[in-house]
């Protein structure tokens, strides 16, 4: 087992990077002055994972959309107490999540901490799926999609990206469709499983008033080691052009929702530290609330303050996208290609990106004193391939020119998609 110690001085903080025996990838922040702990246990495997090849397979595996999501459902489910029903008796607050490229279960305790985290490891690397838990589990997860149907919010973004990609299976709804949970049985469901948790393909995240050594002999208690699965995973290939310009629908909101995207090219599958920083400080410099496009929406009452924007990105897909409410999306989306076009064409001044990069590396830094951001940031920087500190690092390096730059590739002002709840 090998153990790293990661530091950074300016920040005055540390952590730990273990390779543990068992191939499970394990990161420590030690927090002594924290009362509490805070763990997440993840995988790469989200809903974008529908189609793969395990090493020596001659042909690919396709699976129902929202299959991911289904499986998250089922591990905590047991013949026994149910996962849950364990936390509640040490007073843990457990929950779990699946997102378009991973899979990830989460418990914050002030107490308890190696009784919870022996919880965690197990009930995840416990499968239990029967035909008859499974056809119950479809009625649930149906209702939620259903729900999820009738809520703007989430409507708005995903025929957004239903605009925006013609292939991607990122434009489906992570829970899926009612038609493809019904093709999901428990063959499926243990077969992704022992693809995709496996350790290999997975880590443990840790901060708070833990220490490494607390965390390693629960991990030697809990885990065997695993053969790697290696696999293989498509994403399908994709037009450079975006599916449709301009997608409406009607809900009962009492001011229209939005959403604009625009669409970028890339042919590596996830972009890089510093490829995000550069794009989170162009949208900071378009859209910020000290820009003057800002400014000026809220003057003239076209946006409020629920205006914002965000890089919107993960394992084969990424794009710039800026949501808020409005009597008239139209507007806004012609005012921010407006203000695009005009950086894009006069360039950046050295004041406007001084104030985009001071404010974003203190908000950098505040993360730094919230457990829950440290052990989510710790599991994202490993599987996006960098360091927790890289960005800090960064900081220091990236350039207005670099910004420039970055604008003239992933601001196709022709190559955008408006999204609108009516």
């Amino acid at each position: 087992m090998n153990c790293e110690l990661r530091k950074n001085e300016l920040l005055n903080e540390q952590y730990y990077e273990i390779d543990h025996d068992s191939g499970l990838k394990i990161f420590v922040m030690e927090k002594p002055d924290y009362s509490g702990a805070f763990a997440m246990f993840g995988t790469k495997y989200g809903s974008v994972d529908t189609c793969f090849r395990i090493k020596g397979e001659d042909e690919f595996t396709s699976v129902p959309e929202g299959i991911a999501h289904f499986l998250e459902h089922k591990l905590f489910e047991s013949e026994e107490l149910d996962a849950f029903e364990r936390f509640s008796k040490t007073g843990a607050n457990a929950n779990a999540f699946t997102s378009f490229d991973r899979t990830c279960y989460i418990f914050q305790c002030n107490g308890n901490f190696k009784e919870n985290l022996e919880i965690l490891l197990d009930f995840v690397k416990a499968p239990y799926f029967t035909e008859e838990t499974v056809q119950k589990e479809q009625g649930i997860i149906g209702q939620e999609i259903r729900m999820y149907q009738d809520n703007p919010d989430w409507q708005v973004l995903f025929n957004l990206l239903r605009g925006i990609y013609h292939n991607n299976p990122v434009r489906i709804d992570i829970a899926g469709t009612i038609e493809s949970i019904a093709e999901i049985n428990a063959e499926l469901l243990y077969s992704c499983y022992n693809t995709f948790y496996n350790l290999s393909n997975m880590a443990l995240s840790v901060a708070g008033n833990v220490t490494k050594d607390e965390v390693i002999a629960i991990a030697d208690k809990m885990l065997k080691k695993e053969d790697k699965v290696e696999f293989e995973q498509i994403i399908p290939e994709e037009d450079k052009n975006v599916a449709q310009s301009c997608i409406e629908e009607a809900l009962g909101v009492d001011i229209e929702k939005f959403a604009l995207g625009f669409k970028e090219s890339y042919t590596s599958p996830v972009r890089t530290a510093k490829e995000t920083l550069l794009m989170n400080i162009a949208l900071e410099i378009i859209a910020g609330k000290v820009s003057p496009l800002y400014s000026r929406l809220m003057e003239e009452g076209l946006i409020n303050t629920n205006f914002g924007k965000e890089y919107f990105t993960g394992r084969g897909f990424s794009l710039p996208i800026f949501t808020g409410e409005s009597h008239n999306p139209e507007k806004v989306r012609d005012e921010i290609i407006k203000a695009i076009e005009s950086i894009k064409q006069n360039g950046i001044s050295d004041e406007d990106f001084d104030v985009a990069v001071k404010k974003l590396y203190g908000a950098e830094i505040y993360r730094y004193n919230d457990v829950d951001d440290l052990a989510g940031n710790m599991l994202d920087a490993y599987f996006n391939g960098s360091d927790l500190f890289e960005n800090i690092t960064l900081y220091k390096s990236v350039t207005k020119e670099d910004v420039e730059k970055l604008m003239a590739v992933s601001f196709d002002v022709s190559n955008c998609c408006l999204s609108v709840i009516k």
